[in-house]
């Protein structure tokens, strides 16, 4: 492809980073990981720059240069002469972004911790990639092992393949460990959301890190806006300053990329939506809050009282009971409550897509008190029953209420509504955007690293939605048109898969 001047240069940056490293991508030759080679980049860029065809592109060229691909699901044995990629986002929502682009992503936790695998399941995984010859196991038919080929051509899942051959995770992957052994080189997406833990833990594992990521959006909560790529040396970072518009020129991004003018003020720019939403039904002036949208994609807010009112406002929608959550409601994972002796099974929960954050859709009572059926948005295999804490939080009450819970597991919040700070790295086809919050901020007149607040708040919110932005003017609630259901989750989940009975 013809890359703009700004792209060309950081890939040029990058690719004199892999040099230096033992990977010429020109040329197509590894080399041992030569010690004390260890760096840092940035690739730093707006919504709409290329950072994601950028990273893309740079990984293609490392797995066509010999670079092995580390995914979350599957490692094979370590080799000496072997050189080592992963693609890494911060959330599940935020790998599965990419997923759908096309970037075999995983979190970074599923890098942290790796699956150990049965030896005779094994000897499938190492055929899959490439490493070893067609296995013969024992109950398995030619069949089978043709169908979890064909997926895995596709898809590139271990998991997803197996369970085409007719297995489940329980009767491959025996255990998770911490890794022992590091990597070469991690590209990570939506870095603008790590922490500095994170980025100290990213350091020990790889040897090259490229951080992809948005200086625009907001900092992680605690870090006083402050970003773990702005400590990197200007030398080391590129800026991707050129819009590439999406298909058909996205009235989005314009407003997006509108909020970088700083005489702009709040009323001018809710007068240009209103432009744009005359001309572009992309963008929508809002009289009230959709409740049917809210049952898949959160209601984005500003304050923690907001979205706990919108919360309760759409429970009483569509006549959710104190006691107990209707087959729909969504959730949001607010961490895995376990003590330490427990910790396989906080680990095998994590990989399962339970991390904090994580988005799931409650499909109903699990077989033992306290335990929920789930889909987790975005997971590889989405389906999980876990023992469960639900917190449903009200207007002026310090501790929430819980219709039920196990005595320890996996601790959700409503997901109906949800920060714009933890709708980061995700993205839905239609998103809400609460004005009325972000009124109250430009009235506040804070400002975060020289940019006011509404403004990284207008500008993460706005480029969370892929088809259609909703800006909602006014504290009211649209009805529901029908009850909830859970009918669409099952179209996200391949054909060629076989859904097995969760088991707690």
């Amino acid at each position: 492809m013809q890359y703009s001047e700004d792209q060309a240069d950081a890939y040029d940056a990058v690719t004199t980073a892999l040099m230096s490293a033992g990977v010429d991508l020109e040329n197509e030759t590894l080399l041992p990981h030569a010690e004390g080679s260890d760096q840092v980049l940035a690739i730093l860029g707006k919504a709409g720059s290329g950072k994601t065809l950028l990273l893309a592109h740079l990984a293609d060229a490392l797995t066509d240069a010999g670079v092995e691909l580390i995914s979350g699901d599957y490692e094979g044995k370590p080799r000496k002469d072997r050189r080592t990629l992963a693609i890494l986002a911060p959330t599940n929502k935020a790998a599965s972004v990419l997923r759908n682009r096309g970037v075999q992503a995983t979190t970074i936790h599923r890098i942290l911790y790796t699956p150990m695998y049965d030896p005779e399941y094994e000897k499938i995984a190492e055929w899959l990639n490439g490493q070893g010859e067609r296995p013969e196991i024992e109950g398995l038919t030619d069949a089978a092992l043709d169908r979890a080929a064909e997926f895995f051509k596709v898809n590139k899942s271990i998991p997803g393949a197996l369970a085409t051959a007719g297995l489940r995770g329980s009767d491959f992957i025996i255990g998770w460990k911490r890794r022992e052994e590091p990597l070469d080189i991690g590209f990570i997406d939506e870095s603008s959301m790590l922490d500095d833990k994170q980025f100290d833990d990213l350091k020990e594992i790889f040897s090259t890190l490229v951080m992809f990521g948005d200086p625009a959006q907001l900092a992680p909560v605690g870090q006083s806006g402050a970003m773990a790529f702005e400590n990197i040396p200007k030398s080391r970072q590129r800026h991707l300053t050129r819009i590439h518009r999406q298909a058909g020129d996205s009235p989005i991004l314009d407003l997006a990329h509108a909020l970088s003018d700083a005489e702009l003020t709040f009323q001018d720019f809710e007068r240009m939506i209103e432009d744009t939403a005359r001309k572009d039904d992309r963008v929508v002036m809002a009289p009230s809050v959709q409740s049917d949208l809210m049952a898949r994609s959160p209601v984005l807010v500003w304050r923690n009282a907001t979205r706990i009112r919108l919360i309760q406002a759409f429970r009483r929608a569509f006549d959710a009971p104190e006691d107990r959550l209707l087959s729909g409601e969504p959730l949001i994972c607010d961490g895995i409550e376990l003590p330490m002796k427990h910790r396989k099974k906080r680990i095998d929960l994590e990989a399962r897509g339970l991390i904090k954050g994580a988005q799931c859709v409650y499909l109903g009572d699990g077989r033992k008190p306290g335990f929920s059926r789930l889909h987790v948005i975005g997971a590889e295999d989405p389906q999980v029953s876990a023992a469960s804490i639900i917190k449903i939080e009200a207007p002026d009450q310090e501790e929430p209420f819980i219709p039920f819970a196990a005595r320890m597991g996996a601790a959700f919040v409503h997901g109906a509504a949800c920060t714009i700070h933890k709708a980061q790295g995700s993205q839905w086809s239609d998103v809400q955007v609460f004005a009325p919050d972000l009124f109250v901020a430009a009235k506040m007149g804070r400002i975060e690293a020289g940019i006011p607040l509404w403004k990284r708040l207008a500008y993460v919110s706005i480029t969370r939605a892929v088809d259609r932005l909703h800006w909602v003017k006014n504290y009211r609630l649209a009805r529901p048109t029908g009850p909830l259901h859970t009918d669409d989750l099952r179209s996200q989940i391949s054909n060629e898969l076989t859904l097995e009975p969760m088991e707690e």
